[in-house]
């Protein structure tokens, strides 16, 4: 039974006014379950409503994307099943990021590799898992190097200056979600804004998800206030970036948000064509459909 206090996804979003470039991806999204089928881990620490590949693929075809990168909920821990079974069920329209541990065989990884999976996720958020030591991930990134698969890393702002040695050891391309979670009441140049933005200049491998203002935002819908830090990303590192809707929106407290807004906040933060298509289509593509 999922929690009393979740909040279920949007039942019926907008029709996106931004139209999507042909081929855009949905670079980091996610399903649960459904429970029947994918039981969620016993060690979880949240308990979600059921959302499955079906109305994942709904959705990507409402919104107008053609493409989904889905990422292993940590409802599931190191069960990738819903996920694997999505991107088998999406017939090369889906690659998938896992969540592995240290007891992962590398039979186990080819196996995820001909379903579509192309990175592994470290979660450093200490309310969403237990710690890992750093040992085991350097291990496991060493073992993915090999099968040309990049790591994912989710960390919160206030850790990135512990976490950056540790980044810096990584073999892999690295992505961050979500910008590294920045404060963003406080301005693009803050110092601890300004450490994230450094780290992405100091390292070529690093890249950025400018995902989920619905998240970092203290204002509410229209997030007016993440759009300085996600736009000086892009125009930054413009073929570092990607972006996703982050559906169904695990643990969001405050509020819902509606999927085809979300899409209508792209070119507030990607304000040309060109740095559209390097968002939705050029990047999540050479990173997840490169021969």
């Amino acid at each position: 039974m999922m929690d009393a206090d979740w909040l279920v996804f949007h039942p019926d979003p907008k029709k996106p006014d931004f139209k999507l470039p042909a081929g855009a991806v949905d670079a980091h999204c996610h399903v649960f379950g459904p429970e029947a089928a994918f039981p969620f881990a016993p060690e979880r620490k949240y308990t979600p409503c059921d959302a499955g590949k079906g109305k994942l693929f709904e959705l990507r075809d409402f919104l107008g994307f053609d493409r989904n990168v889905i990422v292993q909920a940590t409802c599931h821990g190191t069960d990738n099943r819903a996920m694997l079974d999505a991107c088998r069920a999406a017939q090369g329209r889906a690659r998938g990021v896992a969540s592995v541990g240290a007891e992962v065989t590398d039979r186990a990884l080819q196996e995820m590799h001909a379903a579509g999976v192309r990175g592994v996720r470290f979660n450093f958020v200490k309310r969403l898992v237990d710690d890992t030591p750093r040992e085991v991930f350097l291990d496991i990134a060493g073992r993915i190097e090999a099968l040309g698969w990049h790591v994912v890393v989710y960390f919160e702002a206030q850790d990135l200056e512990e976490l950056a040695p540790f980044l810096g050891q990584l073999p892999t391309t690295v992505v961050v979600d979500h910008m590294g979670r920045p404060d963003v009441s406080k301005p693009v140049d803050d110092p601890q804004f300004q450490r994230f933005l450094r780290l992405l200049d100091e390292n070529e491998n690093i890249w950025s998800k400018v995902t989920c203002p619905e998240r970092l935002s203290r204002q509410g819908p229209p997030f007016d206030d993440v759009v300085p830090h996600a736009s000086a990303v892009v125009e930054r590192f413009p073929d570092r970036v990607l972006w996703g809707t982050d559906w169904p929106h695990p643990n969001m407290k405050s509020h819902m948000p509606d999927d085809g807004a979300l899409v209508d906040f792209i070119p507030r933060i990607a304000r040309t064509p060109e740095q559209q298509r390097k968002l939705l289509v050029d990047n999540p593509m050479r990173l997840y459909w490169a021969p």
